[in-house]
């Protein structure tokens, strides 16, 4: 079975989805060290979320980050998924798929380190635009084979 080049980027967007997981438990084992909380000592049914004010805002960076990654995110895995499907995942398709992951791992980095926004902004708005290419040629396949558009 030959597999559409496409579904790489997907596989690697979620292979780092994966490594900012990893991040975010090595940030909070060292937030609950600096606030002298242990395993016994959680709270029952605290989240995450809870170190938010209490933990330093940038032990908390890398589980926000991972938040969105969970998020916008899935509009590309389908949009790709859709693109392997219809056979499309070649060419400008593959190119602004792997410029979308390319750009949310930076996106990442600058998150959880320097967490600058008007940067983290930029970065994610050319993202959304590698996205919004991906969901235009593919909308415009479904019109013009539906017999939409010609």
């Amino acid at each position: 079975m030959e597999y559409s080049p496409i579904l790489a980027p997907v596989v690697a967007l979620v292979a780092w989805s994966l490594i900012m997981l990893l991040w975010l438990a090595i940030a909070r084992r060292r937030a609950f060290a600096q606030m002298g909380i242990s395993w016994g000592t959680i709270p029952r049914g605290a989240r995450g979320a809870s170190l938010d004010g209490k933990a330093p805002d940038e032990t908390q960076w890398p589980a926000h980050n991972y938040m969105h990654l969970m998020e916008q995110p899935t509009l590309f895995y389908a949009i790709a998924i859709t693109l392997a499907l219809m056979g499309m995942g070649y060419g400008i398709n593959l190119w602004l798929a792997w410029g979308y992951v390319g750009l949310r791992i930076v996106h990442s980095i600058i998150q959880s380190t320097i967490n600058i926004v008007p940067i983290r902004f930029a970065i994610f708005a050319l993202a959304t635009l590698c996205l919004l290419g991906m969901t235009l040629h593919a909308g415009l396949r479904v019109l013009h084979d539906c017999g939409i558009i010609g």
